[in-house]
C-alpha cells in the first residue's frame, strides 16, 4: 500500500521531494538535446545518464539526453517515463549505507517500433552531437573473429540500419559532424560500432559510407558499474524509507568508472569536469575490466547457479566459491593483462572481490547467467588462448566453462541467450561425450576445440561436476 505522505516522481513534485533526496537543481527544459541514447536500461541510467546529470548540475546546459527504445519490451519504460516526466531515482547501495539521487538528464523518450521517423529526425537534428548505445554484446552485426560486418545479422529495423538512415538524413540536411559512442562491454567497442555503422551505411549507398568515414568519430570506451535488475522490494524500500514513489528506480553500487578516448566528431563532452579517465590507448583498461570483472562474473555465475545460489553476494560469502574467483583472477587472468597506467591489478582484483560481495546491491545470479554465448568469447576465451600461448594455467577457466555446460544441460529454465537453443543442444551432446561441448564453433571457434590441453581439462572438470558436485570439484580445483 502506498504511503499517503509519499510523492510520485514528476516535474511538479521535485520541490517537495527535494527535502528527502537529492534532486536536479537545474532547469531541465533548458538542456540541449545533444545526446541520443539507444537502449535505456538500468546500466545506461546508472552510468552515462548520471555523468550527464553531473554536467547539468555544474550549470552546463549544453548536454541533455533523448532516450530511445526500439523493442516492444521497451513499452514499460516508455510508460514509466511518460508518468514521471523522464525522471527516475538511482539508489547507490554501499555495504553500510545507501544514497538516493533523482536524475534529470534524460529529457525526452522515444519508443519507436512501428514508425521510426521520430528517431531518424532526431538523429539528423543539428542539436544531436552524440549517439550512444547500450544494446548488449549480441546487438552488433560484426563477426567476433574476423572483425568484419555481417550483413545477414543487420536487420532493416536493427539499431545500425536505423542509425545509417538517420545519418543519411543528416548528410542531406547538413546536420554536421557526429560522435557514435558505444557503452557496451565489448573490446574496442568504438571500432566495432564503426564497422557496424559503415556496413549499414554502405548498404544504403557508397556515398553515405564515405560521408560517415569523413564526418563521424567512434571513440573506444570502457564502462564499469555493477547494476542489478530492479526488484519490487527496491521500489517498496524507496517509498518506505524516503517517501518517493518511482515506477522503475535503478539500483547500483556506489563505484562507477568511465575511460574513453578523446576522439569526438561533434561537440565534445566536458570530460575535465567529471571523473572520467581520458586516454589515447584504451586497450589496457578494456582488457583489465573485461577479463577481470566481466569474466569473473560469468565464471562465478553458472557454478553458483548449480550450487543453488540466487544472489551474487551470497555466492561470494561461500568460502569455496570466493576462493575460486580470487584464485582465477590472480593466477589465470592477471598474467595475461597489459599494464594500464594508474591501475594496480592486485588492488583492482581485491576491490572486485569486495564489490561482488556487497550484500546491499543484491545482484542476481540469473542476470549474470544471461547471454553466455556472447559473453564468454569476449570475456574469458581470450584469457584461455593467452594462457595456452604462454604455458599458463587454464584449469579454473575450463571449470567455469564446464559449469556453464552443466547449467545448460540441467536447467529447466535457463537465462536468456541469443543462441540458447544451439548452446543447450551442444550441452546435451556432452552427456555422451563431455568434450563435444567445445565443438560449438560459433562460440569456441576451432583453436580451443583442437587443444588437447583445454579439451582434457574441460572434460575432467565436467565429469567431476557430474560425479561429485560443485563444492567438491571447485575445492579440488582451487
Amino acid at each position: 500500500m502506498e504511503d499517503a505522505s509519499a510523492s510520485a516522481i514528476s516535474a511538479s513534485t521535485l520541490s517537495s521531494i527535494a527535502a528527502r533526496v537529492s534532486t536536479p537543481s537545474y532547469d531541465r527544459s533548458a538542456l540541449r538535446r545533444s545526446v541520443v541514447h539507444i537502449g535505456v536500461g538500468g546500466f545506461h541510467r546508472s552510468h552515462l545518464a548520471t555523468y550527464v546529470d553531473d554536467i547539468a548540475r555544474q550549470g552546463n546546459q549544453g548536454w541533455g539526453i533523448v532516450g530511445v527504445g526500439v523493442l516492444a519490451s521497451d513499452e514499460r519504460m516508455a510508460a514509466v517515463f511518460e508518468r514521471q516526466d523522464c525522471l527516475y531515482s538511482i539508489i547507490a547501495r554501499g555495504a553500510d549505507e545507501s544514497e538516493v539521487t533523482i536524475v534529470g538528464s534524460i529529457v525526452e523518450y522515444l519508443h519507436v517500433i512501428d514508425d521510426y521517423t521520430p528517431l531518424i529526425d532526431r538523429l539528423a537534428h543539428s542539436d544531436t552531437q552524440i549517439v550512444s548505445m547500450t544494446i548488449t554484446e549480441a546487438g552488433y552485426p560484426v563477426d567476433d573473429e574476423s572483425g568484419e560486418f555481417v550483413a545477414e545479422r543487420s536487420a532493416p529495423t536493427g539499431v545500425f540500419a536505423l542509425l545509417a538512415q538517420g545519418m543519411e538524413r543528416r548528410r542531406e540536411s547538413g546536420g554536421g559532424r557526429l560522435t557514435v559512442m558505444s557503452c557496451d562491454n565489448i573490446v574496442s567497442n568504438g571500432r566495432v560500432a564503426r564497422t557496424a555503422t559503415l556496413g549499414a551505411a554502405a548498404a544504403i549507398s557508397p556515398g553515405l559510407a564515405e560521408w560517415v568515414d569523413a564526418n563521424v568519430r567512434f571513440p573506444n570506451s570502457m564502462v564499469d558499474r555493477i547494476t542489478p535488475s530492479t526488484t519490487p522490494s527496491d521500489i517498496e524500500w524507496l517509498e518506505r524509507e524516503h517517501g518517493v514513489i518511482d515506477g522503475w528506480p535503478v539500483v547500483a553500487e556506489p563505484f562507477r568508472q568511465w575511460v574513453i578516448e578523446d576522439d569526438f566528431g561533434g561537440d565534445r563532452l566536458p570530460l575535465e569536469s567529471i571523473d572520467v579517465i581520458v586516454t589515447d590507448d584504451i586497450e589496457p583498461y578494456e582488457l583489465t575490466k573485461l577479463r577481470l570483472l566481466n569474466a569473473g562474473h560469468s565464471c562465478l555465475a553458472y557454478l553458483a547457479a548449480l550450487d543453488g545460489y540466487v544472489r551474487v553476494d551470497e555466492a561470494m560469502a561461500d568460502p569455496v566459491l570466493r576462493a575460486f574467483v580470487t584464485a582465477l583472477l590472480h593466477e589465470e587472468v592477471k598474467p595475461t593483462l597489459p599494464r594500464a597506467a594508474g591501475i594496480d591489478v592486485d588492488d583492482y582484483i581485491d576491490s572486485l572481490v569486495e564489490r561482488f560481495s556487497n550484500p546491499a546491491v543484491g545482484d542476481q545470479i540469473a542476470r549474470l547467467c544471461q547471454d553466455g554465448t556472447a559473453k564468454f568469447p569476449k570475456f574469458l576465451l581470450p584469457t584461455i588462448r593467452a594462457g595456452l600461448e604462454s604455458g599458463g594455467i587454464v584449469t579454473r577457466s575450463a571449470l567455469a566453462l564446464a559449469g556453464w555446460c552443466e547449467y545448460l544441460a540441467t536447467s529447466e529454465n535457463p537465462s536468456s541467450d541469443p543462441r540458447l537453443g544451439q548452446a543447450v543442444g551442444f550441452a546435451h551432446r556432452s552427456l555422451v561425450d563431455p568434450g563435444s561441448f567445445l565443438d560449438f564453433a560459433d562460440v569456441f571457434g576451432t583453436g580451443l576445440a583442437d587443444s588437447n590441453h583445454v579439451r582434457s581439462a574441460f572434460a575432467t572438470a565436467l565429469r567431476a561436476l557430474r560425479a561429485d558436485g560443485v563444492q567438491s570439484t571447485v575445492r579440488e580445483t582451487t
